[in-house]
This record gives C-alpha cells, structure tokens and sequence, in this order.
C-alpha cells in the first residue's frame, strides 16, 4: 500500500461515499476493506477486492450497485475521478508470503490509525468520558473479550471503580442496571468481527438507561455503530484464518492515557501500586 501524504483525504472520501447506505454484513466489510486500502482502492479489480476482502466477486458487485452505480467498473471510474489516488502499484510488487502479509497488514492498520488520529478530539472527549464515570463499565463478549479484559485490567491501577462486563446471558442487563444504580454515566465497548447480537443488544440497552456509550469497533460502519454515542474505528486484519487486532488494542491503550489526563489522581494512584507491588515483590524484574 502506497504511503502518501493525501491518504486521510481519500479515506475521508471514500467514509462519505458509504454513509447513508444501509449495507448488508458482507457489505460492510468490503467498504471496510476499501477504507483500509483507500490508496490503492481505485486501482484495484473486482476479483482483487473480492480477495482482500474474502468475499465473493459477486458481492463486490451486488455491493457497487447498492450504492447505486451499473456495477464496479463503474464504482472504480467513480473512485478515480473523485478519490486523491497514489501511484498505481507497480505489477508484481508484491513479494511477501502469507505470514508478511499479514504484517504488512496491521502496519497498513497503525497507518490509517495514525492518519485518523491527526485530530485526537474525539479520543480527549472519549478519555474525559470515561475518568467521569463512577463505576466505569467496560463491555467485549468473544473476539473481544481480550481487549476489554486488558483495558479493564489496566483501567483498574488508576480508576476507583472499573467493571469488566465480558460474559452474556441474562445477567448482562442486571449489571448494567447495577451499575448505572451506582452511578454509572459510560460504558466503552470493544466491538470486533463477527460481531455477536448480544453485545448490539447491550448497547441499545445501555443507552436506554441513560448511559453514554463509547465504542472502539473495526469499522465505522459497523453494526454497534447506531447505538454508539462516540464510535472510534480501528481496523482489522482479516488475512489469516482468525482477524488480528492489533490498531483496536494500540487504540484502547490511547483511550487509557486519555483517561489518566482526566484523573488528577491518577499518577498517585500508579506510584502507590508500584510501592505496594515492591513490597510484597510482585514481579520478577
């Protein structure tokens, strides 16, 4: 992928070109795709982004139609037109096996992440959002279990009162009505493909019950996205034969520095975890 300076202007591009159009599953995750790779989007064939994306090449075209066009070709003509594009990739430019690949992916991943973060507003508002809220509920069910555990774990060194919710069932709206009882005013979801029912469900719950909801998801049009007050994208990969997440967890561990600048107490917080974990020789080095 062609690093230059006018991707975030493509990828701005590309966002609106999508917005407003109810797309299916599949759908999504070929805009996704498109997003990711916003440089090289305008070159790409219908069987290349069918691959890119694993979907079929008749979803790519079902999906250029749903956007209203005769097909991808005339999608991609669109694209070349009104989309600022690099140097078209040399032929054969490639020479990484599956695994490189997948690198290559993830730091195409941190790159948008990057571009993305050039206005860091929305993660300062995010971070104010969280250090407010007494308790903190912190939401991931299966593929994002470990992101919200991880999150929660950290979260807890400098926050008086975090509350990991990553089991569903039943008692998932019992916590969350628990917690906002306790005074609770956010919860921050990690959502990642594929996106499990329970944890939209949760979230329109959540707002339900007056709770503002701060999600870092794999896509901006993803399916927690309606019923995020405050959604923060962050791709991706999906070469291997389970999805890498590695800007999603980089993004979590931004929104916890956010949340530290929020808590004037936090810095005495991290000094008296490290006197006690000193004393009772908690770690090795």
């Amino acid at each position: 992928m062609s690093d230059t300076g006018g991707e975030p202007e493509a990828t701005a591009r590309l966002q609106k070109l999508f917005e407003g159009h109810r797309l299916t599953p599949t759908q999504r995750r070929i805009a996704h795709c498109m997003v990711r790779r916003a440089a090289d989007a305008p070159f790409l064939s219908s069987v290349e982004l069918a691959e890119l994306a694993g979907v079929s090449q008749p979803s790519v075209t079902r999906f250029a139609v749903a956007l209203g066009f005769d097909g991808y070709p005339a999608l991609r003509r669109h694209l070349r037109d009104v989309v600022p594009a690099a140097d078209a990739p040399a032929e054969g430019e490639s020479a990484y096996n599956e695994y490189q690949q997948a690198v290559q992916v993830e730091i195409d991943n941190l790159r948008h992440l990057s571009s993305v973060l050039a206005d860091p507003a929305p993660v300062t508002r995010a971070g104010r959002l969280l250090a407010a809220s007494r308790p903190l509920l912190v939401l991931g069910l299966r593929a994002a279990t470990a992101q919200a555990a991880g999150f929660a774990y950290f979260a807890r060194k400098v926050h008086p009162d975090v509350r990991l919710l990553d089991e569903g069932g039943t008692l998932l709206a019992d916590r969350i009505d628990a917690a906002v009882r306790a005074g609770a005013s956010t919860l921050l979801c990690f959502a990642l493909p594929r996106h499990p029912r329970e944890v939209v469900e949760a979230l329109e719950y959540a707002q339900g019950q007056g709770l503002t909801v701060v999600t870092v998801a794999d896509s901006t049009f993803a399916p927690v996205a309606r019923h995020s007050d405050l959604l923060l994208p962050a791709a991706v990969g999906t070469g291997l034969a389970f999805d890498t997440a590695c800007a999603p967890m980089l993004l979590g561990r931004m929104l916890l520095e956010a949340m530290c600048d929020a808590l004037p107490d936090a810095q005495a917080r991290l000094e008296e975890f490290d006197a006690k974990a000193a004393a009772r020789g908690l770690f090795v080095d």
